[in-house]
């Protein structure tokens, strides 16, 4: 039976807006986005590069600051970087220094104490890397690479995941994958998770909700929701129709005179 019961909100963006001075211009980014993310969803962001998608993601990780309006996570204001956000980048950003378990555990506040390897072999079991946990990051394929990085951005039981175009310089198949592996994750770890990408199929395969952005600067044109079940068939006419909506978005935006056709 469904469970018709909201769900807590776990992120609020009230009128949030963000300019830089370039040149002693001034340089709007952001203007009035609002955004309601409930506990455990997964909200895909899509927009045209220089949108200010990945900007606003940096303002929720506390990586950015200087902006007007209300940001809170459950009832607290977010004024910096903290544990409570973890953050995945489109470069695994790995230390080459450091062994796969030493990555994941960089970030704890105990990392040499039996707990915190615990919590990291447990992690390395949720990303299935078990095995690695002595290998070095250059003995590592990319996909393999990102799967630490998630490790390490979840390690500290994070409220929210940050997902900054995780998969863009992976290839076609790998990205596939790695798409199915944070899906099998948020549905074990039960994270709220935030996708920016420039992949409108990749959105719709993973979000509860696509949020499209207008060009600079950035606004929130619409909101999609995909009611689809998981797993999604990307070749359906369902998934189809939700993708000619994301596109009709950008198509209306530019005034281009050709329609978007499936």
């Amino acid at each position: 039976m469904k469970n018709d019961k909201p769900r807590e909100t776990k992120l609020l963006i009230e009128n949030l807006s963000k300019s830089y001075l370039v040149q002693s211009e001034e340089v709007r980014a952001l203007q009035a986005i609002n955004l309601s993310i409930a506990d455990g969803e997964f909200v895909a962001i899509v927009g045209s590069s220089g949108c200010g998608k990945s900007t606003l993601l940096k303002i929720i990780a506390g990586l950015e600051n200087g902006y007007t309006g209300t940001l809170l996570l459950g009832k607290e204001r977010i004024a910096g970087p903290g544990l409570d956000r973890g953050m995945v980048f489109q470069e695994h950003r790995l230390l080459p220094w450091l062994t796969v378990e030493n990555n994941i555990s960089f970030g704890l506040k105990d990392r040499h104490s039996k707990a915190s390897a615990k919590t990291v072999s447990e992690h390395l079991d949720l990303v299935g890397l078990s095995g690695f946990a002595q290998a070095y990051p250059y003995q590592l394929s990319g996909g393999m690479a990102q799967r630490v990085s998630i490790a390490r951005a979840l390690v500290n039981q994070p409220q929210l995941l940050l997902l900054d175009e995780p998969f863009g310089s992976l290839d076609a198949l790998t990205k596939i994958q790695m798409q199915q592996e944070v899906l099998r994750i948020q549905e074990v770890e039960k994270t709220t998770m935030i996708l920016v990408t420039h992949d409108i199929d990749e959105a719709i395969f993973l979000g509860d909700r696509v949020v499209v952005m207008s060009s600079r600067p950035g606004t929130i044109r619409k909101i999609i929701p995909v009611e689809l079940a998981r797993p999604r068939d990307r070749s359906s006419y369902e998934f189809a129709q939700i993708r000619r909506a994301v596109y009709q978005e950008f198509f209306v935006e530019a005034e281009n005179p050709f329609a978007y056709q499936i």
